[in-house]
């Protein structure tokens, strides 16, 4: 009986591994979409998002199989539990990969009034976040989620700094507010992406950790 969970467990990890993939790319193609104007780019990561849509109801479904019908000990209900509310907030990232892809379309045919160099930081350090996140799952490693929970202010100050820049621009005249507003919402997403994978990582540690206790003084290098 015990060999037959392990299997189950074995493939949720790689389940969960394979939705983190997909959202990972689907982060990417939205970057790349976003910088180069591409629309067409822009649409599949919208209709990527209908996989891991998908994924997520198979990763549902393999937990509430293990709950029903293997009757799991303490330690085992913590890592289900995890990841049964991991998979909601990784769903909610592949949302924001489809909503900055929709922007994308109505500023593919717009000159930017800005560089795209933070928001493009932004993009590399949350896709980072993400895959430590989930690899400190798989790998069952603590320390490696407590560094992604540290990390989140590296992706709120460079929000920050684009909030900044773009509120400075509509200052300076006013035309650009439209356009300033559609990036400033493509950042939010992106922190937004940071915080759902400080999230994943919390619920790491609470599979972990049955103490429920957090680092307060973890390191800021993923």
């Amino acid at each position: 009986m015990r060999s037959k969970f392990d299997e189950q467990l074995d493939r949720l990890n790689k389940e969960m591994m394979k939705m983190g993939s997909a959202i990972e790319d689907s982060i990417r193609k939205a970057v790349d979409a976003l910088v180069k104007q591409d629309a067409e780019l822009a649409k599949k990561v919208m209709l990527q998002d209908e996989e891991i849509d998908r994924e997520q109801k198979t990763i549902e479904s393999i937990c509430f199989n293990l709950l029903i019908q293997q009757q799991p000990v303490a330690k085992d209900l913590r890592t289900i539990t995890a990841a049964l509310k991991m998979v909601t907030d990784m769903e909610r990232i592949g949302d924001q990969a489809a909503d900055i892809g929709e922007i994308t379309i109505k500023l593919s045919n717009q000159s930017y009034i800005k560089k795209l160099e933070h928001i493009n930081q932004m993009a590399s350090e949350t896709m980072l976040m993400l895959i430590r996140s989930i690899e400190a799952y798989v790998e069952k490693d603590m320390d490696k989620a407590r560094k992604v929970i540290a990390y989140d202010d590296v992706v709120d100050d460079l929000f920050e700094k684009v909030r900044d820049d773009l509120i400075a621009m509509i200052q300076a005249d006013s035309a650009n507010g439209e356009q300033a507003a559609d990036l400033l919402m493509v950042a939010k997403y992106f922190e937004r992406i940071g915080d759902h994978a400080t999230n994943i990582a919390e619920w790491v540690i609470f599979a972990l950790d049955t103490k429920g206790g957090f680092d307060e003084n973890a390191s800021e290098h993923l």
